[in-house]
């Protein structure tokens, strides 16, 4: 039996039946029909000699580990794949940071925290991906309703660049009943380390002098987070 003409790759993308393209596909049946490798050929728009823009697409999702891969990945790494260059790693890059910012917006639909995982699940994706430690602070209310998240800290987090004040500063702005902790390892381990646990005494003592209590510190990895609070870390 002949492979259908999706199968051959070294058709160009005008060869295939309309109903097979990329951009035609996403008209009539909706961008979630569509995989990975079909939505990155539409960023991409065309491939390079004897490669249509769909098998490029394939390539540098499994050169590059798939789409989180791909936004771990530096401009100038994927600038040196193979048929890309400046104009095509923009493209990815800024329909990346499109869905990180959509992701950061999410926390304005005011979700409500029952759990370490709930705070994990809002901010896990976008932190996971930095490549700096940031140390974060959600703002909650009596009920436990997200109120905002401030970032605090780019950088090394320890003992002697945290500054209680900074930390609680928007908290006290806001009047919140309390907040959450985050920060992330860029190494992906998100193993607490004794500068974590130092941190967090610092942030409970300080706490209760305020009136705003540490509900928990969560550490942030690749697809994996520790709750301080859950260990007996740094909590008494």
């Amino acid at each position: 039996m002949e492979a259908p003409p999706a199968a051959n790759y070294t058709l160009m993308i005008r060869d295939l039946p309309m109903d097979l393209r990329p951009r035609q596909r996403l008209i009539y049946a909706g961008a979630g029909a569509l995989n990975d490798a079909e939505l990155l050929a539409i960023i991409l728009r065309i491939g390079s000699k004897g490669e249509n823009v769909i098998r490029m697409a394939e390539r540098l999702l499994k050169q590059f580990g798939g789409i989180r891969g791909l936004a771990l990945a530096t401009f100038e790494e994927i600038c040196r794949a193979h048929g890309m260059g400046e104009a095509k790693a923009t493209q990815i890059k800024a329909a990346l940071e499109l869905g990180r910012r959509m992701l950061v917006a999410a926390p304005d639909e005011r979700p409500q925290v029952r759990s370490p995982a709930d705070v994990a699940n809002l901010l896990m994706l976008e932190m996971g991906l930095l490549e700096q430690e940031h140390l974060r602070v959600v703002l909650l209310d009596t009920k436990n309703y997200v109120i905002r998240v401030s970032t605090v800290y780019a950088g090394s987090l320890n003992t002697a660049v945290v500054r209680v004040g900074e930390v609680f500063r928007d908290a006290i702005r806001a009047n919140c009943a309390s907040i959450i902790a985050v920060h992330n390892h860029p190494s992906g381990d998100p193993t607490p380390s004794p500068e974590d646990v130092r941190v967090t005494e610092q942030l409970v003592a300080a706490g209760k002098l305020l009136d705003i209590e540490l509900l928990d510190h969560l550490v942030i990895g690749r697809n994996r987070y520790v709750s301080l609070k859950e260990r007996g870390l740094g909590f008494r």
